[in-house]
């Protein structure tokens, strides 16, 4: 039976991530696997870029500790389309994927595997960060639906559209294009911020995919692509996941929400859009356009996908143990980058799910 995300009683003013529940777990300690100490364990995948800095940081914290020194783990972070391809294609031991498996994708996974498994490993939001660095005063941009629908729709051409300028009234825009900056590969990024627009924009007609036919707008890959794309043009705006923009200090736009109010990106305000909300047996949650008041709007899961049936006995161990480890000890590393870590009650569940699927 699917479960509530997040219990009723857990307070939200206790919540600095991914609403951590109301127990924290992250003093935990996680047993290293059981393994020949003279063997060395390779273990690769690829996908996500959103997730990346995280994956990268949990896989360097996995592996100073003294009982792991024979475990090496490399991630490529090369999207979640390209990720999803690689791991159905049994080109490594994992994917990494911002949106989950779709029917599709399931009918192409290898019979010798077993089955598919997706781990929820972290939440995070989408910013739409700008860059009008050339001009003062313009550090606090918001963007009614009705202004960020236009940009993305490529009814919005121009900074001073009366649209922006009502949203801004104390502000003076420039008379400059507005430059669209999306992803250019399959992207697990992309299919969250799509899957928010089809519900928010109603002039959308592209669809909420990993890839999508942009009306308009200049095309970067990866998350990092987009990011450096954005510094590097004045006029652009575009959405990359958060801890990109805090990374490259880039400025970021108040949007507004479902309900109607301005709220600016943050962790906090990420984290109450998934109060209240039942996660499926599968994991694949997907928040297109959250209902509370003061949540921030563009929101999403990543997840993990592994293998059933793993030839090597002792990669199925590792890999359980390494997502068992980034899921209790790695939530001060997530919180620290401006991820959203896995309240503990799904946790649990995940868990349990990973040991007995594996």
């Amino acid at each position: 039976m699917a479960k509530v995300f997040i219990r009723s009683l857990c307070s939200v003013i206790l919540l600095t991530g991914f609403l951590t529940g109301c127990e924290n777990k992250s003093n935990s300690t996680v047993n290293a696997p059981s393994i020949d100490p003279n063997q060395t364990v390779m273990i690769k995948g690829s996908g996500a870029t959103f997730p990346a800095p995280l994956y990268q940081l949990w896989i360097q914290k996995y592996g100073e500790g003294k009982d792991k020194q024979n475990i090496k783990i490399a991630y490529d972070s090369v999207g979640s389309g390209k990720g999803v391809k690689n791991f159905l294609a049994e080109n490594g031991d994992f994917g990494a994927s911002d949106a989950p498996l779709n029917e599709e994708e399931k009918k192409q996974f290898p019979e010798n595997r077993g089955k598919a498994v997706q781990i929820p490993m972290t939440g995070g939001l989408l910013v739409l960060a700008y860059n009008l660095s050339n001009y003062e005063g313009l550090d606090n941009i918001r963007l009614s639906r009705e202004s960020y629908c236009g940009i993305a729709t490529g009814k919005i051409t121009k900074w001073n559209d009366p649209l922006i300028v009502a949203d801004n009234p104390n502000v003076k825009l420039p008379d400059i294009p507005v430059i669209f900056v999306h992803r250019s590969d399959g992207s697990g990024t992309t299919f969250i911020f799509t899957n928010h627009v089809q519900n928010a924009c109603k002039d959308w007609k592209s669809g909420a995919a990993k890839e999508v036919e942009w009306p308009t707008g200049i095309g970067a890959q990866g998350n990092e692509g987009v990011s450096t794309q954005i510094q590097q043009t004045n006029g652009a705006i575009g959405y990359i996941e958060y801890s990109y923009s805090k990374d490259k200090k880039l400025k970021t736009a108040t949007i507004q929400n479902k309900a109607g109010n301005f709220i600016k990106p943050s962790p906090e305000s990420a984290a109450k859009a998934f109060v209240g909300v039942t996660v499926p047996e599968d994991f694949a949650l997907v928040i297109p356009d959250p209902e509370t008041a003061d949540a921030y709007p563009i929101v999403g899961l990543t997840w993990l996908l592994l293998y059933s049936n793993y030839s090597d006995p002792i990669k199925a161990e590792v890999m359980k143990n390494f997502v068992q480890w980034s899921l209790i000890q790695g939530d001060e590393n997530a919180t620290t980058l401006g991820y959203l870590p896995i309240p503990d009650e799904l946790q649990e569940k995940v868990i349990n799910s990973l040991n007995s699927s594996l």
